[in-house]
Parts: structure tokens; C-alpha cells; sequence
């Protein structure tokens, strides 16, 4: 087979191939492991792109001893993958190398985090909707034959609660069934081309009622118009839907919110710095795990679910992006969002 046959073959698998040399360094990558590691792959260490000691042990004993193996991989950074690595040695003098190791990469990552989403699925709705669901069920009972059985002006009373204990129920399912989602496409990078402050404006306008009623301001200042970029813009409206909405609702009316786009040939950065009532530093870290509430019964005075930042979190990795919180007690919160444009 000539080198050139050996190329499409390998570029027509569906899984992810590499080809190194005995130093470690990829001579070759097929079409998807290109997609999924980067363009820019060649001639790097293998151990640039993945971290995984097993994996590089399995590489160095195929070089040594000509063995073949395979091995479960797992990547947490940017995002989680599971991978099923199998090692072999490859032909000789092939890609201007004289020995080589083959590596295909099986992504098992949505079967994986199928099998945790249903779980954890499970577990958290079986918790989060048991208060309000108790409420309803409460409330019903004593309409149809508790003391209110024959008491219009106490059923007239009991009604807007269970409507709101109704309402808040909805609200927790369609934010679990968007996070679910969201995870389990999170290794997908998007692809279309979105104009970032074009879709912060939009998010913007979409709360100018809300602001209104609250007596906020919201201000956005743009240093540089290209801030254009790859991206899913129903999804980066989501992040900024959620990021706006909790300013609003965690601050003090006659407040200010900030929010300042900085772009440059490689990134974009987008800060939103609120007035409100702030976040006590031990809370910042676990701030974007599900169902975390730093004031409970403030959340649930203005509606939030604990899957807001969740949500905005696996948004802005899905985007390779970064996202940094800082906070003050009775000063304000500051999110920091970092784009990569390629």
C-alpha cells in the first residue's frame, strides 16, 4: 500500500489516529483527531495533548518491546472525554520516522456521560422537586377536603401558591433538561460564525422590562468592534440570558450593571460587574456546581433554580472558554469570560 493509500485510510476512521515517532512526536494525525486535538498537533509531544501516565507508559513499552495494548483514558481539561486507547507498533519508515507507535483514540464520551447524566438526573430531581411538589400536594388537600373545603376566600388564597409552586417546578425540569443537553454535547465545539456583542445586546434588550421595574441601569461598552468568532448563538444567548438575570435579581434597585467586551487578535473578554448583594468568598468556588444556593431562601424569593451558573459554565467550556468569578459581601459580583477566537 502506498503512503498515499495509507493516508486516506487512516483519514476515512471514524476514530481519532496519531502516528509518533520513538521520540514521542506525532508525525501524523487523521481528519478527526485533528477536529478534535487541533490543527496545529504536528511535531508536538505526544504528552503536550494528552496528560495520561498510563498512556505514555503504553507508548514507550510498544517502542521497546514492539507490544500492543489498550487502555480507558480519561481527559478533564478543557472539557471531560472518555477515551478507549489502543497502542500498537506501527510499520517502519513511514512519515520520514523509522519506528513508530499507532494510536487510535475510540471516543466513548456520550456513552459515558449518558450513563452519569441519568443517574445524577435521577437523584436531582427526585430532591429538588420534592419541596415544592409537597406544597401542591399540601395545598390540593386542603381544597378538596381540608379546612378550606367549603372557604372560597381561603382557596382564593391557597391557589396562587400552588401556581407558583407549579411554576417553580417547570422552571427546574426545562433548566435540567437544558443542562443535560449541554453536557452531553459538551465536547462538540461549535462552529457557526456569532458576533458576540451583537448577541450581548440582544440578551440586553430582552431584560430592558425587568431593569426597568428593578430602577437598574445596564451599560455596555465595546473597546473593539470584531468580536466575531465561533460560536452556537442560541447558547451564548443562554449564558448571557442567565448572567444578566442573576445581576438583576441579586441587586438593590437604583443600582448599576457593567458589562465591557475586550477583544484582540485572539481572544475575547466580556465583564460583568454588578452592584448587588455579593457572594462570601468561601461560596465562590462551588458557585457553578448544580443546585448550589449561597441564600437559599433568596433564591427562591426570585426564582432561581441553582442551574443557572451550572448552565453557563459547560456553555463557556462547549466555547474552550474560561470564566473567573470574583465577589464582594454587600459590594457586588465581577464574571470575567474569556473567548478564544480560533
Amino acid at each position: 500500500m502506498s503512503e498515499t493509500s495509507k493516508l486516506n485510510f487512516l483519514n476515512n476512521l471514524l476514530d481519532q489516529v496519531l502516528v509518533i515517532d520513538k521520540s514521542k512526536t506525532i508525525c501524523f494525525a487523521n481528519l478527526n483527531a485533528k477536529n478534535r486535538f487541533g490543527e496545529n498537533i504536528l511535531n508536538q509531544n505526544i504528552s503536550s495533548i494528552i496528560r495520561d501516565p498510563a498512556l505514555l507508559d503504553n507508548i514507550q513499552n510498544s517502542l521497546n518491546d514492539k507490544s500492543s495494548s489498550t487502555i480507558d483514558v480519561e481527559t478533564k481539561k478543557p472539557n471531560y472525554q472518555y477515551y478507549k486507547v489502543s497502542v500498537m507498533p506501527g510499520p517502519k519508515n513511514i512519515f520520514n520516522a523509522e519506528e513508530t507507535v499507532i494510536i487510535f483514540f475510540k471516543d466513548l464520551t456520550d456513552i459515558i456521560k449518558a450513563q452519569k447524566l441519568k443517574s445524577d438526573f435521577v437523584a436531582n430531581v427526585s430532591h429538588e422537586l420534592r419541596t415544592p411538589l409537597q406544597s401542591i400536594k399540601m395545598g390540593l388537600e386542603t381544597i378538596n377536603d381540608g379546612a378550606a373545603k367549603n372557604d372560597k376566600e381561603n382557596q382564593k388564597k391557597i391557589m396562587p401558591l400552588i401556581m407558583q409552586q407549579a411554576a417553580r417546578m417547570e422552571n427546574i425540569v426545562n433548566d435540567l433538561l437544558s443542562l443535560s443537553r449541554i453536557e452531553l454535547q459538551e465536547h462538540i465545539r461549535p462552529s457557526d460564525n456569532v458576533v458576540l456583542d451583537e448577541i450581548i445586546k440582544h440578551s440586553v434588550d430582552l431584560h430592558r422590562d425587568l431593569l426597568q421595574k428593578n430602577s437598574i441601569t445596564c451599560k455596555i461598552e465595546t473597546e473593539n468592534k470584531n468580536t466575531e468568532f465561533k460560536g452556537d448563538r442560541n447558547r451564548l444567548t443562554e449564558v448571557f440570558n442567565n448572567l444578566i438575570d442573576n445581576a438583576i435579581k441579586y441587586s438593590e434597585k437604583n443600582t448599576k450593571i457593567n458589562i465591557l467586551v475586550k477583544t484582540n487578535e485572539n481572544n475575547i473578554d466580556v465583564i460583568i460587574k454588578d452592584q448587588g448583594i455579593g457572594i462570601p468568598r468561601e461560596h465562590i468556588p462551588k458557585i457553578t456546581e448544580r443546585f448550589f444556593r449561597v441564600n437559599p431562601e433568596k433564591s427562591k424569593e426570585v426564582g432561581g433554580t441553582g442551574l443557572g451558573l451550572a448552565i453557563v459554565k459547560h456553555i463557556v467550556n462547549q466555547h474552550r472558554g474560561e470564566m473567573d468569578i470574583s465577589s464582594e459581601e454587600g459590594k457586588g459580583t465581577q464574571i470575567s469570560l474569556n473567548f478564544p477566537k480560533n
